[in-house]
């Protein structure tokens, strides 16, 4: 059957799909356009869930940020390689997934998943057209939605790493400044009193270990150990932590200068926490060399 450039051409513009593929699926379905698209989509979702299980440690972090400027979206959407995460269809993705979760407000990924974006489709239907388009697992890893009483601070080191901070009194650069150093020094806490007792329990038998076998008496032991934690955990805290752009002066001291407060603060880090698999690329191409290999016959 003939299959005309401009049919390709059409279906192309409606999938997004290469040449070939557009031109084998016309065949196939006798030159009907709808019948041919259809049919790409179904094999673009089997073939979505083929990668399904596939590690994706790559990606990018966007913010997507509301017009008065209070409340912000914050999502990490991965793929398999940073080549993919460089490319315009996946950023264009993760733009769009951003602008919903700012839009929708979901209370959950599997909410944001069924989000509509502005094109029509839901977050689910148009990541998964997109690995049937470039052949990468792609996934919606997390989101926040942050509002702040006052000024909201946004900041996106690259597109690995980003930060939210809600502040309550101050100026814009100030919020500004703190989503920055959120950024730089990744504090694992807003202040001491929001450290969990057994996170401080575990760092205090550490601690007293280790003065312990220092072999100092008992009681000099106990001043130690106490005067270490209080800086262990001033730098997993926000307001502990050294001002990165003034490392003489803590957040804290920052915050009472500027009569300030952060409400609160999100952080995402691009494939933290996700275990990667490790190749190794010499062993790798040595047994494909052997499998090559044929037995030579005598």
């Amino acid at each position: 059957m003939n299959i005309t450039a401009d049919a390709v051409k059409q279906l192309r513009e409606r999938t997004g799909a290469g040449m070939m593929e557009c031109k084998k699926a016309l065949v196939e379905t006798k030159g009907d356009l709808d019948a041919a698209a259809e049919l790409m989509r179904k094999q673009g979702l089997a073939k979505a869930d083929k990668k399904a299980t596939r590690i994706a440690a790559e990606g990018v972090v966007v913010l997507a940020k509301s017009a008065d400027g209070h409340t912000a979206a914050m999502v990490e959407v991965n793929c398999e390689t940073d080549f993919v995460a460089r490319g315009e269809d996946f950023r264009t993705f993760a733009q769009a997934v951003a602008a919903s979760a700012l839009d929708s407000r979901p209370a959950s990924l599997a909410a944001l998943a069924e989000a509509k974006l502005a094109s029509g489709e839901s977050v689910e239907e148009r990541r998964r057209t997109l690995v049937a388009k470039i052949g990468e697992n792609v996934s919606v890893r997390r989101f926040t939605v942050l509002s702040s009483p006052g000024q909201l601070g946004a900041y996106v080191h690259g597109t690995r790493i980003g930060a939210l901070v809600a502040v309550k009194g101050g100026e814009a650069a100030l919020a500004y400044d703190l989503a920055m150093h959120v950024a730089a020094s990744n504090p694992r806490y807003l202040s001491t009193a929001q450290v969990p007792p057994e996170v401080v329990a575990k760092e205090r038998s550490i601690l007293t270990e280790q003065a312990q076998g220092e072999g100092k008496p008992p009681e000099i032991v106990a001043k130690m150990v106490e005067g270490r934690l209080r800086k262990s955990l001033g730098e997993i805290t926000l307001a502990g932590q050294p001002f990165v752009k003034d490392p003489d002066v803590s957040i804290e001291k920052l915050l009472k200068g500027a009569k300030a407060e952060v409400v609160a603060f999100e952080r995402f880090e691009v494939g933290a926490g996700i275990e990667k698999k490790a190749d190794d690329f010499v062993a790798d191409v040595m047994a494909q060399v052997k499998g090559s290999e044929a037995p030579v016959k005598h």
